[in-house]
This record gives C-alpha cells, structure tokens and sequence, in this order.
C-alpha cells in the first residue's frame, strides 16, 4: 500500500492530475451516447467520433501536457556532457550518419523529444510505467507532425497526441486509437537504450540531450524508486497478466512477418548472444551488462546493472554469421571479426562493416503481453 501511494505522488508530481475525472480510474463512457465524456470535448479538439477503443480502456494518469513535451531540444557535444555517469543509460538513435543520446534522466520527465535528425523529422518516446523506449518517424502523408502527452494511459502504456488534429496515439503500437486520424500508423525506426559510457566510446562526435529543456526538474532522480522489482506489480494497470513470465520481466522484442518474438533479459544475461529466426527473417540479439535501470533507485546512476540488449540481421555480403560473446565485445566464428553493441565491426577482416539493425523495443512483460498476447517467448 505504502508504495503504491509512493507512485501515485510520483505521477502526481510528474503531471497533476486533472480536475475532470478521476486518477488513476478508467474513463467512465458518456451515460447518454455511450462515448467520450462530455468533459474531456471541453479540454480536447479530438473528433471522438472516431475511436478503435473504448473508453473505459483509457486510464486518467494526468492533465494534458502536464508531462511536457521537449519541442526544442538542445544538444551537447560528447566531451561537453558532465551530468552523466558512465552507467547511466540512454536511447540511442542514430540517422543520416548523425548519432544523437537521449539520457532517460530527462525523459523520465518529459517522455516525448521531437526531434529533427539529419533532416528526418523523428519523434523519441520512453514510457517509464512500461519500460518502453521507441523512435519514430513522424510524418504522416507527408505531414509532419508534433505530438504531446496526453496524459491518458491504455494499459498502463504512454498515450500521446498530435497537436494537429489531437488524435491519441498508443506508444507501443504507434497506432491513432482516438481522433480523426484513428487507424493511421507511424513508422518504427531502430533505436537502443545503452549506457552512456557505450554511447560516448562508439560516437565521440555524437549529440547528447541537454538538461536545457525550457524547465526546471529533479534531472537524474528517479521518481519511481523500486518500481522495476521483478517480484512487484505493475501500476494503474487492471489487466490481466499473462503468467508465462513475471509481469515485470524486462525483456526485448521483435515483430517481423506476422510473428512476434520476445526475449527475456534474464536469460539473455545468460547466454549472451541469442540466434533466432522471426517471421523467415535471420537475427541476433547482443547483450551486454553494465547499463543501469532507470527506475530502481532514488538516484540513477546508484541503480542496479540491467544489461542491454540490441538485435540485428546477422548477414554481410550474403552470408550469414555466427556470434559469440568475448569479453564486452562479440566475435563472428566465420572470420572472427569483432562487433560492439552497435552492430559496428571493431576489429578483424570485417572492421568498419555493419550490421543492420532490426526495430524492436525493450519493455515490461505485462504490458507488451496485452497488447501482443501472440508473442513467441524465446529460450536457449
């Protein structure tokens, strides 16, 4: 009980909840029509006409932008950075030969950057009641869009919205599920949360997101502490669980042909490297310890080692290769060749080749299990 009130003055805190409704309760449909609260038309110019869920399956978390989108981030080039400790972790995402680290120290707070990477216009998101970090393109039709948080949450994941047409988007599936644009998708794009030691060694020229966001915030406190035990419940989460693994169950996830395919961290941790094959498609999945969690102790950089795990196609010029770990790197057995956690060829007769990277996301097992309960668990 103790920690549940904790949590519920930690989301209170991040974002106040609104007047209008109830926190941390299912929205209630309008008794008349059977729809959207005649309330929540007075705050929203959503056309909630159009919706591909329910209302109840909404949950009240907090105001409209009472989590504040960064619109213009700042960046700082890699030697300039002192506010991050080397364990710390962040979203790495990488485009046009432009890599740029969002520390989750900031997007604990803000949980959406817009962005602009190499002149694609991309929108990073992280879910802290999820454990979900997800790059997107956000242009839709030639549009670009600016999105915000809603303040709403469908399982217990992020719901954003565009500022255009104030549709809600759900985070995990990157689908409009309110508004005009219900039904429209964004596109995935490849990202990784990893430490900030990994970050700075393979992208010394790379950008980091600064603490200069336009607000003042308690940067690199976690204001969810003990929230990721693996032996604790996930929160302003009513579904049910799906008991193949435990719910707070870190692990990584691939989505390719029409299958779905999760790898659990805790196994993972075990093996190091893990072949597979999802959808007809060949991968391999690196993973490397020395990352913190973002959502364990009061203080970040004093957290528990995690790992991080990244998933590529293991296939250069036609052939496919096979991995093994070797220290904090990994080696092809074909020409023995060494890969970091990037993809990137460090050394040996493939050095400056890369790997493709596959999209995929790192969350919770509750929450990816709700909304893909077909998913393909993965053992060695």
């Amino acid at each position: 009980m103790l920690r549940r009130r904790n949590l519920l003055l930690a989301v209170l805190f991040l974002g106040v909840a609104c007047n209008s409704g109830d926190f941390g309760e299912p929205l209630a449909p309008d008794p008349d029509t059977g729809g959207f609260s005649p309330w929540l038309r007075a705050i929203w110019e959503t056309d909630f006409t159009k919706a591909s869920v329910a209302p109840a399956e909404l949950t009240q978390g907090a105001t409209k932008d009472g989590i504040p989108a960064i619109n213009h981030p700042v960046f700082l080039p890699v030697d300039a950075v002192d506010f991050l400790n080397d364990r710390e972790p962040v979203v790495a995402f990488e485009a046009g030969g432009e890599a740029r680290a969002y520390p989750l120290q900031i997007l604990t707070w803000h949980e959406i950057v817009n962005d602009v990477v190499a002149g694609r216009p991309v929108l990073i998101t992280f879910c802290p009641l999820c454990n979900t970090a997800i790059a997107f393109d956000r242009t839709l039709a030639g549009e670009t869009l600016e999105f915000g948080v809603s303040g709403f949450l469908r399982n217990s994941d992020l719901v954003m919205f565009d500022r255009g047409t104030e549709s809600w988007w759900q985070q995990i599936t990157g689908e409009a599920i309110v508004g005009e644009l219900t039904g429209a998708r964004l596109e995935f794009l490849p990202s990784s949360i990893v430490s900030w030691a990994d970050f700075a060694a393979a992208f010394p020229d790379g950008r980091v997101l600064s603490r200069d966001t336009g607000f003042q915030r308690e940067y690199g406190r976690n204001p969810y502490v003990g929230y990721d035990d693996i032996d604790s419940s996930p929160f302003l989460f009513d579904g049910k669980t799906d008991a193949r693994l435990a719910a707070m169950e870190r692990l990584v996830t691939v989505e390719l042909g029409g299958e779905v395919a999760a790898y659990p961290f805790s196994r993972l941790e075990t093996s190091l490297v893990a072949g597979d094959s999802v959808g007809g498609t060949a991968i391999v999945i690196f993973f490397k310890r020395g990352t913190v969690s973002a959502l364990d102790r009061s203080t970040i950089a004093d957290s528990k080692d995690i790992g991080t795990a990244a998933v590529f196609e293991p296939v250069i010029d036609g052939v496919t290769l096979t991995f093994r770990a070797d220290g904090d790197a990994f080696l092809d057995e074909e020409t023995g060749s060494r890969w970091d956690i990037f993809g990137r060829a460090t050394a040996g007769p493939l050095a400056g080749r890369m790997l493709t990277p596959v999209v995929n996301g790192s969350h919770f097992w509750f929450a990816w299990a709700a909304f893909k309960p077909e998913t393909r668990i993965w053992s060695p």
